[in-house]
């Protein structure tokens, strides 16, 4: 607990300062007449969680990503229906800096605004990739919450 006049994180007493009783640090009661002195703390031993009960257990998941050649895509896509950047962006409902930056490939889509150019364009710019992930158990072996320091040891 924290002492109530410096802050210093002790056991506290109890004493009477300036009329006040509060819960001071050994340092701070001086100020004062101490009425309660601290109680000694009992010191629990508890046991450490060993590496093996910090295991990582990989999990394949399926998500759905944007290709990487999305850009020329769409470009020459667009460029088939005769379209201008300004026309087809009105036709999509998106901005037009929005769409030179999707065929410059610097704004990559998201994926429902992918599935829509897909439909319209006629092309496949979403795919399905396997990813390997991380499972990582909640608790540790000794039941208490898992820690950063669990997660350095492995």
């Amino acid at each position: 607990m924290n002492c109530e006049m410096c802050g210093k994180e002790t056991e506290p007493c109890t004493a009477l300062i300036e009329g006040v009783t509060m819960k001071v640090c050994q340092g701070c009661a001086g100020h004062g007449r101490v009425l309660q002195k601290p109680k000694p703390k009992l010191v629990k031993m508890k046991r450490q969680a060993t590496t093996a009960a910090v295991q990582k257990e990989p999990v394949i998941e399926v998500v759905e990503a944007v290709v990487d050649d999305y850009a020329k895509q769409i470009r020459d896509a667009r460029s088939k229906t005769g379209m201008t950047q300004k026309d087809f962006a009105s036709k999509i409902n998106e901005k037009e800096s929005v769409l030179h930056k999707m065929e410059t490939g610097s704004f990559k889509p998201s994926i429902p605004l992918a599935k829509k150019l897909e439909k319209i364009l006629n092309i496949k710019l979403v795919e399905q990739r396997e990813e390997e992930k991380l499972k990582m158990p909640k608790t540790t072996s000794s039941g208490g919450a898992l820690t950063i320091g669990d997660l350095i040891k492995n």
